[in-house]
């Protein structure tokens, strides 16, 4: 399979610019990710791989074949050799699981006997093997994807472009089909772009996430680069939950930095001996130590005791809302901390996360 290289691709509809001169580089056999809001310009990009999108300028290549360059070349869809599964999985009412199957090769003039092992292959590696005769509306939504899939593999594809195609699966049935996907692709190697706005399909399927907003690129990294080492505040706050406080930094002792917030008597220790003047810390609720009284380590930093505005129950973990100088801060912890109106949190240094004023 090829590596995917897109280089200064732009797009705009009409007066609208949907995408600022992208560059992105898939690497062979990744399964890699375009997370961001609605909006931010993921489906432009993936229509764009397809061909079915023509951008304003930019290249798109394949591996050494160049398949979009400016308005020199512009290869058909059809010549491109994607395998593409849309949001509504576009399964044909009319023809059954295994003519659903067939119709790309049978477009591609493959015979009968060759037509039907290929179909039997792909869909017993979709698990439908003992489906192939019904039609659409005998089949759940998660089976109707699968079959979309056994499509777009059906002539094996250079790239297999995927379009939010859970979107439509309830969560327990979207949880399994991310699993159940991302082990196929794994198995059968294929070079995979996958458009989401869910954080949890991102965080769990991919081997690298490309964080998109308003066009343009925020980062890209693996899932764990993404979730503990945001490049700027709109990372941080898009993928997972964070707390995010304003302050004034002053540079400290060893290495650190003393950041000042509203409302609170004591400064911040932070990692980062240049830092000065307005900042903004971002701090994940799972990081944050909570201690019982009488029981802080002699060495812990930035401990100190909020007001606990609510507390609630989630089932794997428990969410305290409390009071941080003039902001709220969400503490996530795996068990009951005590019932009372007070909490002692500790916001370690190297939990923090410190970016430019907004």
């Amino acid at each position: 399979m090829p590596d995917l290289m897109l280089t200064k691709v732009a797009k705009s509809f009409g007066s609208n610019a949907v995408l600022h001169d992208l560059d992105l580089h898939v690497r062979d056999g990744e399964l890699f990710t375009l997370l961001g809001p609605s909006g931010c310009g993921k489906s432009t990009t993936l229509w764009s791989i397809a061909g079915l999108h023509s951008p304003d300028r930019g290249t798109i290549a394949f591996g050494d074949r160049v398949v979009f360059d400016g308005g020199r070349i512009d290869v058909t869809p059809e010549r491109r050799n994607c395998g593409v599964v849309f949001q509504s999985y576009a399964v044909w009412p009319h023809l059954s699981v295994h003519d659903n199957v067939a119709y790309p090769l049978k477009l591609r003039r493959v015979k009968r006997p060759a037509r039907a092992a290929r179909v039997r292959e792909v869909l017993e590696l979709v698990e439908l093997g003992h489906l192939e005769r019904r039609y659409p509306h005998e089949l759940s939504g998660g089976q109707q994807q699968r079959v979309a899939l056994a499509r777009a593999l059906a002539h094996p594809p250079d790239l297999l472009l995927l379009d939010e195609p859970f979107s439509n699966l309830d969560a327990k049935l979207r949880e399994r089909a991310r699993e159940w996907l991302r082990a196929l692709q794994q198995r059968i190697g294929v070079t995979t772009v996958f458009v989401t706005h869910d954080q949890d399909e991102a965080l769990s399927m991919s081997d690298r996430v490309m964080v998109m907003d308003q066009g343009r690129v925020r980062q890209v990294g693996t899932p764990e680069e993404i979730y503990h080492e945001p490049a700027d505040e709109f990372v941080a706050d898009f993928v997972g939950s964070v707390n995010v406080l304003a302050g004034r930094a002053v540079p400290g002792a060893g290495g650190t930095a003393q950041v000042s917030l509203d409302g609170l008597g004591r400064p911040l220790t932070v990692a980062g001996p240049d830092l000065a003047g307005d900042v903004r810390l971002a701090v994940r609720p799972e990081r944050i130590v909570v201690h019982a009284p009488g029981d802080v380590p002699v060495d812990a930093v930035n401990v100190v005791t909020v007001k606990v505005v609510s507390r609630a129950f989630l089932g794997d973990h428990y969410r305290y809302v409390a009071e941080l100088g003039e902001r709220e801060l969400v503490v996530r912890t795996l068990t009951a901390v005590g019932h009372g109106s007070e909490l002692i949190v500790e916001l370690p240094p190297e939990a923090i996360r410190v970016f430019g004023p907004a």
